[in-house]
């Protein structure tokens, strides 16, 4: 007899953890961004930016991992005087899994009790219908759209979905 779907996410996801990232982590972090078709669906930053934004309190990076790395987060704004919490960027290896959720739900209760957010918010790829249905069974809801607002790689520029999740929203769940 098969397992449920629903049984076989909660044995991949049973054993997620989630710590912070180090510079030594980077080619981890790089090769996740970089994979085949990512381009469509997740930002990337250069080697420089990432060891910025790593050496800065402004962001925490996050890695999702079991035996590897499964994922990683970078949040900014961190420290935020009205405690807002940017989701900059969120990829994981596998896609589709259900891990970027689970990830993510972990992320979320760093962001909204360690790191004193009340609200997390960020930015997708309008065409991202996956990370949408993803961040939307989280909590997350649609505040609008920034029109023209992502220039990608090869100059076309697109539109960015703004979605947000409040502490009181999330602390329910």
């Amino acid at each position: 007899m098969q397992p449920s779907a629903t049984a076989a996410r909660e044995a991949v996801n049973a054993a997620l953890a989630v710590r912070p990232a180090s510079l030594d982590d980077l080619p981890a972090i790089m090769a996740i961004e970089r994979m085949p078709g990512f381009e469509q669906h997740v930002g990337r930053s250069e080697e420089g930016e990432h060891r910025a934004m790593l050496a800065s309190p402004a962001y925490a990076y996050r890695l999702g991992f079991r035996a590897g790395v499964e994922g990683f987060a970078i949040l900014g704004r961190v420290g935020d005087a009205h405690g807002n919490l940017y989701l900059k960027r969120i990829a994981v290896s596998r896609p589709g899994e259900g891990i970027g959720t689970a990830f993510l739900g972990l992320v979320l209760d760093e962001a909204f009790g360690p790191l004193g957010a009340e609200r997390v918010f960020l930015d997708c790829f309008m065409a991202n219908a996956r990370a949408q249905r993803a961040y939307e069974k989280l909590g997350f809801t649609r505040d609008g759209v920034l029109r023209k607002a992502y220039r990608r790689p090869d100059g076309t520029r697109t539109d960015l979905v703004l979605m947000a999740l409040l502490k009181s929203e999330w602390e329910p769940r």
